[in-house]
Formats: C-alpha cells, structure tokens, sequence
C-alpha cells in the first residue's frame, strides 16, 4: 500500500503551471516531477486535468509518462479519467504502430468500468491491426479486461478471435494469445478454451522455435495441459520439445521437463526413445546445479518431485548432489533428501562415506540431517544396515552431543526395520545414557530400554532413573517412559512391581496431561483385570517400518508433476493450498498409458499411468486425494462410466492368472495374502497396455496369511459343502482409523451376482447416517452396482450386515497386486479410505465350461513357455470329491482320464471379462499331494 504524503500548496501551483507551459521540454519536465512525486507516494492527484491535457503529444516519452500517472489515478478519479478516453481512441488510431500498442495497453490497465465500454471498439481493431506487436499487446489486454467484466469480453466475441490468434503468423502473438487464453481458462476452470487439436499443437510447437524465452513457457505450459491420442503422438511432440532443454532459461527447461515427464507416461517402456529421454532428461537437470543458490533451490525442489516419480533419470548422477562447503543450508538439506532417494546397493559405500564427512561439519543443523541420513539408508537398503549401524556407532564414539543423541534416533528406527539383528549394540548406546537432554533422544533410548529389557541386566535401574525427574520431562518421554516399564514389569514382573506402581500413580494421579492420565489408567486397569490381555497388547508385534516415510502421496505427486517450474513444486503442495480464490482449484493429472481400458480424458485420481518403481512403499493416502473429492460422494447409484465389458470371445495368453495355481485357489502350500497367492504382475494376457496402480495399501490392513483364493477344498476355511467358497469376513477398517466406525467384510458370488458382504460397527459416540461408498478404479472393473443400503441410522455401540452387489463394467486399471480394491466410504463424519483384498475365484463366471473338442484344440494350440506347475501339498481328497468342491467355485472339470493309477482332471475356468484358464490336476489315491500345471 502506498502511504499519502502531504505536498505543498505552492509545490501543486508550481508543477500547474509548467504542465500548461507551452514549451515541449518543461511540459516533460513538469510530468516528470509529477511522476517523481507519486512514486514516493505524494498524492498529486489535483493535477488529473491538468496531466490529462498534456496527452495530446507527438511525444511518445511524453505520452508514457502521462499514461503511467493516468494508471494510477484513474481509480480514485474515474469520473476525470473519461476525459482521457478520447485521446485513448485517436492513439489506437495513430500511424506509429508503438503509440496504438501503447494506448490500447494503457486501456486494459485502466480498471474503471466506465471505461471499459469505449475499450471494446479500439480493441476490436487492435486485434486485427497490420502489427503483430500492437496484436500482441491487444492478445494480453483481453485477458486483463475478462478479469474486470468477463460477460462484456465474452459477448464482444474477443474469445473468438484470441483463439483464431492462436493460428497467427507471428510467433509472438501466439505466445501472448496463449498466455491470456491460459490466464482465462485458470479462472474459468469449467470452460473450454484452450480445446487443443493436432493441428493446433503442431502451430503452438513451430512458434516454439522463434519466439522469446517467456512465450516458450507459455507455449510449455499449454502443451502440458494437452492429453495426445496415442503414443506415437507422444513421441512426435516429445522430439520437438527436447530442444528446449538446453536452452539457457532455467523456466524454459523445466517447463521443458514437465512436457516431458507427462508425455513420457504414455510411451510404452520398451521403447527404445524412451529410454532416450530418459538419457536426455539428466544433463539440463545437472546443468541448473550450476546456477546462484536460489536457482540451484528450485532446481532441487523439482529434482525431488522427478526423482520419486521417476529415479531411472538421475540414479548416475549421484556425485552432482554431493554438497559444496560453500553451499547454503537450505541446498545442502535439499541436497541431502535427494541423495537418500537415490540411494541403492551400486552406490551406497560412496554415499555413507560422504554422509559420515558431513556428519563432522560444523552447522549443527546439518550434522544432525545427515545422522538422520545414515539411519535412513539403511532401513531403504538393506544390504547396506550393517554398514550404516558400524557407521553410527562410530559416530556415536566421537562423544559430541547432539551427534550422540540423533545417532540414537535413528538406531531406534533401525532396530524396527531389523528386529534382532542388530541388538548388539545396544550395550553401548546405554553407555551414553547421561548426556541426553533431547526428548527425542530420550524417548528413542527409553524405547529401546523398554523394547528388549530381556537382554538389559539393569533395565529396571535405568528406566528408574529416569523416573525420578517424570514431572520434569516432556510429554513425549512420559508416555514413552509409562509404556517402557509396563512392559518391563510384563517381562519381570516378580522384579519391578513396586516400579510399575509408581510410574501409574505418578501417570494418573500426579499429572495434568489428559494423554498421559488416560494411557496410565488403560495400562492400570489392563494389568489388574487381564494381565494376559495386557501382554498381547503391550507387547504385541509391532509392523516394520515403511522404507521411506516422507515420501509424497502418489496423487498430489502426480499433480506436483504437472506443475514443475512453478511454486506449487517449490512448495510441494497443489496450488489450491495457498492460491486464493477461483484460480488454482483445477487438479492435474498425469495421463494414463495407452492401451489400459482407461478414457484417457478422464481426471479421476488413480491414473497413475507410468509404472510405479518396483517395491513401491505404501503409503497411506491424505484425505481427499485417493478418489478425487469424495465429500461431494453423489448419493445416487454410480453410473458404469468407462471402457465396455470386454468380450466374450476366447482369450489366451502366457501367463498364471492363479497366481500359484490351483494352489493358490486352495491356499496350502505359498500363499502369500488372504486371497491371492503369486505374483499376477507382469501378466501379457492381461494386456500390456495397463496402467500401473499407485502403490497405496493402508498400514492397517493386518490380514490373515495363508488363506489364498479362499480354501476351496475346505482345508481350514469356512466353506460351502457344494456351493462357491465364502472366505471369513475380516476387519477392513479398523475404528481407530475411521473416528469410530468399523467396518469388516468378505466377498460371494451368488447366483452369477459378486456380493460384497459387509459389517458395518458404530463404536463412536454419536449417530453415523448417510452411507455412501464408491470403488477407485481396479484391474477386473468392479463396480457398485447400486447404493449401499444403510436405510437407519447406525447408533453407538451397533452394528448393521449390508449386502452390496457388485458389477464388473467399470473403469478399468491394473493394481497391485491385481486383485486389490480401493474402497472409499463415506457418511456424515467424514470420508474413510481403506483397501482390501477379493478372491478371484468370485470372478470365474458360471459359461466357464468349455467343449471337450475346443478344450483340446487350444490345449494342444498353447506352446509350452506358457505352462506353470505347482504342487498342492496335504489335501486328502479324492478326484471325483475335488473336482465336485471346484464346481461350486465355476471351476469345470471338461475330462477325467487315469494314467498308471494317477487321475488326471482336466479343468476350464472364464473370468468375468473373457479370459480364459485351463488347468490340468493330477491325484494319486492315497497321496494327499496334488500336482496341478496350468495354462
């Protein structure tokens, strides 16, 4: 804001009457003064006539002079600023194509309505005037007056004839003509603007080559919001946009890269230009680091987002995020997270050893980053833990403080990822126990001090001794240290009772931290009521830690990379964060890969198009990202948008649907997940089109290993004497995870109809009503094939069956693993997320019988590097009694024939969506092992 200074009687008499001289040079002179004065925030605004009069000039610096102070006053004097709007009109007409340029400018600056009208003419012949530089500017001051009276610009037909700009010869008018359609279209996210064609794309790309630096970033800009037909456009486009990558603009390179980065989801990975670009992309990324530190930051924080989308670009490049002594902290941080992500077992000695360098530097702020580093390295590399916990423990015996105490940290970290491993270094990080002061380092050492107090003689002293300043402590090493002696006292009870006592009298009796009190008085009334009870919750088995938990949410990254060179990727949060008002609400997303049964115009979170790297870690989705905005969840039956049901007609293919086999159906012998054994992965007769499925599987998920497809020989299961197998429902949605609501479930296929059979549990305080549920893309397109009946309100403390029907045309999207299924529930608390897991046995439709003379042809038809083999392990069943159980489950046994007393079924499955399986069981009476080959 501009602060008003006083300015004299006699001052504003003076510069009055110079600016009514005659003579041309002290008329400039006056304006000059008079713009002096305003920039240093004097209110000359009794000048406006004045000022105003002196417009009618040959002058152009003159001119520009009065224009600028015109910008500035017309708003407080709209009434005098009319007075102008002659001279405005004659300058649009004016044979110096500068002065039309600069009046029909001056105009769209002028943010006076009653002006705006008598712009409309002028800048109607702007327009279409003979210069493209009075085009240019007459381009961007139509985006400023939609900004003031978007109905006037629309109804004047302006739209219209910005968009024919876009077909101008000159490279710069289509640069500004795109530039304000863009600004246009921000503010407008519902509108249609920008409707770009190949044939407008290839006009945007042949201006790429010819106009300035700042019209490329804009042409860059509105190709990333392009979505190509097929791959081989991808390519196209891709080629003539590489060339901008070395170009000496930072912004132009990384508007650069993110046209890059989204076009290259659609190229097929074994492609050989795409591992090209892949080549190409690395040295304009290296380059910036050799720009100012403010440069090299925004490079970085861009280099974060592409690294974890796509590491395979810089994971050679290690040495060029090695810090510099003379790098300011915020690039050495930045510097440093990127090392960790690209961090592997090739080149994990070179980059402790330069960890452990920094680690003896003199910024304490990055001393203590770079232990953190070293402790995250080892829980990302495995074959480098012992390495990095040698490292640490060498660091830990330079005997500095805060080195000491983060070294601690970090192993606490470490001993969660490799329980038993590495417990013996614990006798050393006791021997540091007096010079912690942190409350992290404290908590961290009570941890471990509680966490193995077996292998600790003097646990009981240790943790006492922390005890007798608890009042003192931070809340963080209270908690910690409650549950660290309860959980001695579970492990030495006859030793610490008079320990646990005290530590529960000072936790309930002594503190005011509600946290505190009410963990101590769960643990009290634990101990004293079921001290059984008490030992499976305290000292239960606690998940590993996830590789890497500041990874971002595969969504927001996806969005993040459709914003590089912007500060939405400087601050890695989508623009409608900290963008006010209408603009920045629009989400991007990459687009999905060709060939995956996916609209590719569709925005729907969840079309991760590229692979996601192998291992992916799982990360638990924020709210509002996993299936676009669900808190506005339309309470009306989903409608089946997406690809048809795909056709019937036989299809084949080299793969192991079943993962294990039938064994994975029966669930004995290698089965790894409640309903699917094996990897379906890399399936070719799945399409090799499919786009992969962001790695999101929440934490909470703790399903019962082992159970396969569903036991379907009844061997352990809750079975179906000749019906489909049912698996036991299991708890998907924890209440701890939903602020109360539970929800457990299974799957059944009942007459040709997939059931998802759910129990929903209210263990909140207050009434749940309004259920609605909605299905993220998934691998076979099930869908909810209406709305979930919740038709009362779900009190406290009950719980509702519901049975919801399912239909297999929805969009369709490989996961990981194929069979999972991203659910989103929603009610009038909030929106729950959670995945789960469906046997594919409820997908083997019920015509999955095939004829005898076509079993045969295609049996014989199928090479041989399309054969699995698996052996089914303790199943005492006969073959007639197999083959009868896997008829219930639509698994068809086409021909039984008995070769030297072993009998041979050979069997046909359909899945919902026309793929066909055919499978051969071999049983030997008397022999509970079956083996089954597949194909």
């Amino acid at each position: 804001m501009v602060c008003s200074v006083s300015i004299c009687a006699g001052e504003i008499f003076e510069l009055k009457a110079e600016l009514n001289s005659d003579k041309k040079e002290k008329k400039k002179e006056a304006v000059k003064k008079v713009i002096a004065s305003m920039t240093v925030g004097k209110d000359v605004s009794a000048l406006f006539p004045d000022v105003v009069n002196c417009m009618q000039t040959d002058n152009l610096e003159l001119k520009k002079l009065v224009y600028l102070y015109l910008m500035n006053y017309a708003k407080s004097q709209p009434d005098m600023a009319i007075m102008a709007v002659n001279t405005f009109v004659k300058d649009c007409e004016d044979a110096n194509p500068l002065i039309r340029a600069l009046a029909v400018r001056t105009m769209g600056c002028i943010r006076v309505d009653k002006i705006t009208e008598y712009l409309c003419e002028p800048l109607r012949k702007c327009l279409k005037d003979e210069d493209p530089y009075v085009r240019k500017t007459a381009a961007v001051c139509v985006a400023k007056l939609h900004d003031i009276n978007a109905q006037l610009v629309e109804d004047q037909g302006f739209l219209d004839t910005l968009k024919d700009l876009i077909s101008d010869s000159n490279p710069m008018v289509v640069a500004n003509a795109v530039a304000a359609l863009s600004e246009i279209a921000e503010s407008h996210p519902n509108s249609n603007l920008l409707d770009l064609n190949p044939q407008s794309i290839n006009k945007l790309l042949t201006a790429l080559n010819e106009c300035t630096e700042w019209g490329q970033i804009f042409i860059l800009d509105c190709l990333a919001n392009y979505t190509p037909r097929d791959d081989r456009e991808s390519q196209s486009i891709c080629e003539r946009v590489t060339p901008r990558l070395s170009h000496a603009n930072s912004a132009v390179v990384l508007s650069a890269v993110k046209v890059l980065m989204k076009f290259m989801e659609m190229l097929p990975k074994d492609l050989d230009y795409y591992s090209t670009l892949l080549k190409k992309l690395a040295p304009p990324l290296v380059t910036l680091l050799s720009a100012e530190p403010e440069l090299q930051y925004v490079a970085l924080r861009n280099i974060n987002l592409i690294v974890q989308k796509r590491p395979e670009i810089l994971k050679h490049e290690m040495k060029v995020f090695f810090v510099k002594y003379n790098d300011p902290i915020y690039v050495k941080l930045e510097k440093l997270d990127i090392m960790i992500r690209l961090a592997s077992q090739a080149n994990i000695a070179q980059v402790l050893a330069e960890l452990k360098e920094y680690a003896t530097e003199v910024d304490v702020d990055f001393v203590r980053k770079a232990v953190r580093a070293i402790g995250r390295c080892a829980i990302k590399v495995e074959q480098s833990a012992e390495r990095c916990v040698s490292t640490l423990l060498d660091l830990i015996q330079t005997k500095v403080n805060y080195v000491v105490q983060e070294a601690i940290v970090v192993i606490k970290d470490i001993f969660r990822k490799y329980p038993n491993k590495y417990e013996s270094v614990i006798a050393t990080l006791c021997e540091n126990l007096d010079s912690l002061d942190e409350p992290e380092a404290r908590a961290a050492m009570i941890w471990i001090v509680g966490e193995y107090a077996e292998r600790i003689d003097n646990a009981d002293e240790l943790l006492e001794s922390f005890l007798e300043g608890f009042h003192d402590e931070s809340t963080q090493v209270q908690l910690q240290l409650l549950t660290a002696i309860v959980k001695l006292f579970l492990k030495k009870p006859t030793e610490t009772q008079e320990l646990v006592q005290q530590v529960l009298s000072l936790a309930t009796q002594d503190s005011d931290n509600p946290d505190l009190r009410d963990r101590g008085y769960i643990y009290w009334r634990l101990l004293s009521t079921d001290p059984v009870a008490a030992k499976e919750v305290v000292l239960a088995e606690k998940p590993l830690i996830s590789e890497e938990t500041d990874l971002i949410e595969p969504t927001l990254l996806e969005e993040l990379i459709c914003h590089i060179g912007t500060l939405a990727s400087v601050y890695h949060k989508p623009p409608s964060a900290f963008v006010e008002g209408s603009r920045g609400v629009m989400h991007k997303r990459l687009p999905a890969r060709t060939g995956s049964g996916e609209s590719t115009e569709s925005p729907d979170v969840g079309a991760a198009g590229g692979s996601a790297p192998e291992a992916a870690p799982s990360i638990i989705p924020s709210q509002g990202d996993l299936l676009g905005d669900l808190l506005n969840l339309d309470m009306a039956p989903p409608t089946t948008s997406g690809p048809p049901p795909p056709s019937t007609g036989m299809q084949m293919g080299g793969m192991d649907l079943l993962g294990g086999g039938l064994d994975s159906l029966v669930g004995i012998s290698h089965s790894v997940d409640p309903y699917l054994g094996g990897d379906i992965g890399g399936s070719p007769a799945m399409g090799a089109g499919f786009g992969a499925a962001p790695a999101v599987m929440p934490a909470s998920l703790n399903a019962p290993v082992g159970g396969g497809l569903g036991d379907l020989f009844d061997l352990g299961g809750v079975g179906m004497p000749m019906g489909a197998y049912i698996p036991p429902k299991i708890v998907w949605l924890p209440a701890m995870k939903a602020k109360g609501l539970e929800i457990s479930g299974t799957f059944a296929r009942r007459a040709g109809v997939i059931q998802m059979e759910l129990i929903l549990t209210n263990k909140a305080m207050s009434v749940m009503t309004d259920f609605a549920i909605q299905f993220n893309r998934n691998s076979f397109g099930l869908a909810p094939a209406g709305p979930l009946q919740v038709l009362t309100p779900l009190g406290p403390n009950q719980t509702i069956e519901v049975s919801l029907p399912l239909s297999t045309v929805g969009p369709v999207m490989k996961m990981d693993p194929l069979n999972n299924l991203q659910v989103a529930v929603k009610n009038n608390i909030d929106v729950f997320y959670f995945s789960c897991q469906y046997p594919i046995s409820m997908l083997f439709v019920e015509d999955g019988k095939m004829e005898r003379q076509v079993f045969l042809a295609t049996w014989k038809d199928i090479p041989n590097d399309n054969e699995s083999q698996f052996q089914i392990k303790d199943c005492h069943l006969n073959s007639d009694a197999a083959s009868s159980k896997l008829q219930g489950s639509n698994i068809f046994t086409i021909a039984k024939r008995t070769v030297e007393g072993q009998d041979m079924l050979y069997m046909s499955i359909k899945l919902s969506n026309g793929i066909w399986v055919l499978a051969e069981l071999r049983v030997q009476a008397g022999n509970p092992n079956y083996t089954e080959r597949e194909i």
